[in-house]
């Protein structure tokens, strides 16, 4: 089963992606997903990211066996750093190397249960990485953490093919089946010390190569069985701070 997030006439909902439109479900936390007697069609809907977490937590050092070495670790995104389908992945003036990585995301469900699996784009600023040992600036930004298309109930996440493209750049196909630790590794391990609840999301780390990303270009993440998030790449504004009690 597909589930999108979708805006449409009547406001934002969830619902299965069907081959002629959307049908509206019930509540897609529920144990039982129901589906309403209300339909959508495609062009009068807008597909957003397939949830709202309030955490989003990535791996760190899970691309590749020889990260087997090391002892797992996680960090945390933003949630506001979230976006979807389509929307622009700012990158402001000055910020650097950024870099986009696909990865297949757990998406969490009803009582810590896995509902399903998503793309993400873990966008990564490298300069910022280099400086910030937490990894909060370089992974924070706003807009760096493009979700989509839709959430996959059925996928095997063992040896899922993960692809990204860059314009006509296109990283070397891997599969989940190169990263460190399992998909079910890592849900483990996090769901071990983090409470998760429902719409939160785990990326799993990427198993291939980053690509490099500027204005003016367009980025697709894939997982088979899945589909493509594809976002474009625009110059963005650095994020002012502000004093206290300042308008």
């Amino acid at each position: 089963m597909r589930i999108a997030r979708i805006e449409h006439p009547d406001g934002i909902d969830h619902a299965v992606v069907e081959a002629d439109g959307y049908r509206l479900i019930e509540d897609v936390f529920a144990d039982e997903i129901r589906c309403l007697d209300r339909r959508v069609g495609f062009a009068a809907a807008r597909v957003l990211a397939p949830v709202e977490p309030r955490t989003v937590v990535g791996m760190a050092h899970n691309t590749g066996p020889a990260d087997r070495l090391l002892p797992p670790q996680a960090f945390l995104k933003p949630a506001r750093s979230v976006i979807g389908p389509g929307d622009p992945v700012p990158v402001p003036a000055g910020l650097g190397l950024v870099h986009a990585e696909a990865e297949l995301a757990v998406v969490i469900g009803s009582s810590g249960r896995v509902l399903g699996y998503t793309v993400a784009n873990d966008v990564t600023a490298r300069d910022l990485q280099v400086q910030d040992s937490l990894w909060t600036q370089a992974k924070g930004q706003r807009g760096f953490t493009p979700l989509g298309p839709w959430i996959e109930t059925d996928l095997d996440p063992a040896g899922a093919v993960v692809g990204l493209e860059v314009e006509d750049a296109a990283a070397a196909p891997a599969d989940t089946g190169q990263l460190a630790r399992t998909v079910a590794e890592v849900v483990a391990w996090v769901s071990g010390f983090l409470p998760l609840g429902p719409g939160d999301v785990i990326l799993t780390g990427a198993p291939g190569a980053s690509l490099p990303i500027r204005p003016g270009q367009q980025v697709t993440a894939s997982v088979a069985g899945i589909g493509e998030l594809i976002n474009p790449v625009i110059e963005g504004v650095r994020e002012r701070r502000t004093e206290r009690g300042a308008a």
